[in-house]
């Protein structure tokens, strides 16, 4: 799976310009300022992802322009693919494959999928909850397209349920409103549950081979206090999550704040035995970090059969010499797209572009 050619018209800070990229390890390197991150961000949005870095679409088109455009020439199954994001400044962004538009963004993950590796990643150990969430919602929207879907859905309920509270209606909608969030709640759940066994597994090893043995990674799911098995089918889950809601529905009321269902979810992160978050080193929880990311790198690969295309951006300059050392060795078999503001010399043969 790989790009071979990005334009970005009125994205961000491009006008209109046209990168070309190699198999293997492809740099884009320069100053600050000059739209590295904006053009990972564009070939993320080529996967039906959503960006890491707002939820408003005005931010991602030039200021100067109504429009923004992202084409790219992209292979995978030893087929080329045209995708195109057409975001107008007014009405909906549109999403194309060879021309044909396709009716929801997670469709393009049936084509092009890449994994994004940025400082901010860093913190998925020591940060909030909200991060690790983040993590889940990325990696699965790509891996299964329903699960975009019922995220989708999750999120409106969440903000009609937030609305109810602060405006009023709350005796006439929010039975209803609940019963719905419990629907797609519990298959959230199961879909984080079971993606979580699976990569604790693929990070499990990645670790141990980056600690040389000495530390052991795991990796659990944290969901509503009354679910003990958050990979038990569907309908067990919503009976056991209406049983949460409703037990929460008057501190909810008085609060006005959502305090029950997978929103409030979160990943456990031990080393050997011992919660990180709490009491892991910076070297640890970086190294937990990069067994994260590279686990699902892996997931993917082994879901299509094709690595995924690896996207660094300026993660390196974060990462000590052992563990950068790690990164270019395990990239290997992959394209993968790196941002800095110097070359690093890992790389050999690589596709160097300055802007």
């Amino acid at each position: 799976m790989r790009i071979d050619r990005l334009t970005l018209k009125g994205f961000r800070s491009y006008e209109d310009q046209t990168f070309d990229f190699r198999d293997g390890a492809n740099i884009v390197w320069g100053d600050n300022a000059r739209g590295k991150t904006n053009l990972l961000e564009g070939i993320l949005l080529l996967s039906g992802s959503s960006s890491w870095r707002t939820r408003k679409r005005g931010e991602l088109i030039n200021f100067y322009k109504d429009a923004a455009r992202i084409d790219g020439v992209l292979r995978s199954r030893e087929r080329s693919f045209d995708v195109s994001v057409r975001m107008p400044l007014r009405g909906k962004t549109s999403y194309l494959v060879n021309g044909v538009t396709q009716k929801h963004k997670y469709e393009l993950s049936d084509y092009f999928r890449c994994v994004l590796f940025c400082p901010d990643d860093l913190s998925l150990v020591k940060g909030g909850p909200e991060k690790r969430r983040r993590f889940m919602d990325m990696a699965l929207s790509q891996l299964r397209p329903r699960y975009a879907a019922i995220l989708t859905e999750y999120n409106k309920l969440m903000d009609i349920k937030t609305y109810l509270f602060k405006e009023g209606g709350v005796a006439a909608y929010l039975p209803e409103v609940n019963r719905q969030m419990v629907h797609y709640g519990a298959e959230l759940i199961r879909y984080r549950a079971l993606f979580l066994q699976e990569l604790s597994r693929e990070a499990e090893i990645i670790h141990r081979d980056i600690s040389r043995g000495l530390e052991r990674l795991e990796l659990s799911y944290k969901t509503v206090s009354n679910i003990d098995e958050p990979t038990a089918d569907v309908e067990t889950l919503r009976e056991r999550l209406e049983m949460h809601m409703r037990e929460h529905t008057d501190a909810e009321i008085t609060t006005k704040t959502l305090l029950s269902g997978p929103h409030k979810d979160d990943i456990v992160i031990k080393i050997n035995g011992v919660e990180a978050r709490s009491f892991a080193s910076q070297g640890q929880a970086r190294t937990a970090a990069l067994s994260m990311k590279f686990g699902e790198r892996e997931l993917f690969r082994l879901d299509s059969g094709e690595y995924p295309v690896l996207l660094l951006d300026d993660v390196l300059s974060e990462l000590d010499q052992s563990r950068s050392t790690y990164v270019a060795s395990a990239a290997v078999g992959g394209q993968t797209i790196i941002t800095c503001c110097e070359p690093p010399d890992l790389f050999k043969d690589a596709n160097v572009i300055r802007i």
